[in-house]
């Protein structure tokens, strides 16, 4: 069974830097992928990657910022946020696709699902 548990979430000023974990119990062929909720608002597709290989998609919205990495050996998936901006804030989510080896941007799409690491950015 798969389990997610995000970490690393926390509150930022407008061009700092932080990173997420997810910690990614019993994955294997699953495609990941990294999604955000702000408040009032339906939850946004950030990046999607697939666990055993190949490279990532991003949202138009971050690309160019966020970087998307796995480290294979300790079931852990980064999600390594630059230059923030308000618009970023919200609760960021660690999901997981066991229907497909590559996540798409449809949050239905996803099975598995972490608690939410909140991350706050002020000017």
């Amino acid at each position: 069974q798969v389990q997610l548990l995000e970490s690393g979430g926390g509150s930022a000023h407008a061009g700092d830097s932080l990173r997420l974990s997810c910690s990614a119990s019993g994955v294997g062929r699953h495609g990941m992928g990294w999604f955000r909720e702000a408040s009032g608002t339906e939850r946004e597709f950030v990046v999607s990657i697939c666990w055993i290989g190949g490279s990532p998609v991003y949202a138009p919205s971050v690309k160019g910022r966020f970087i998307i990495s796995r480290e294979k050996p300790n079931n852990t998936l980064f999600l390594q946020m630059n230059d923030l901006k308000i618009e970023d804030a919200g609760v960021y989510y660690c999901a997981g696709n066991a229907r497909r080896i590559m996540g798409g941007p449809e949050a239905g799409e996803y099975d598995y699902w972490g608690q939410g690491a909140r991350v706050t950015i002020s000017s």
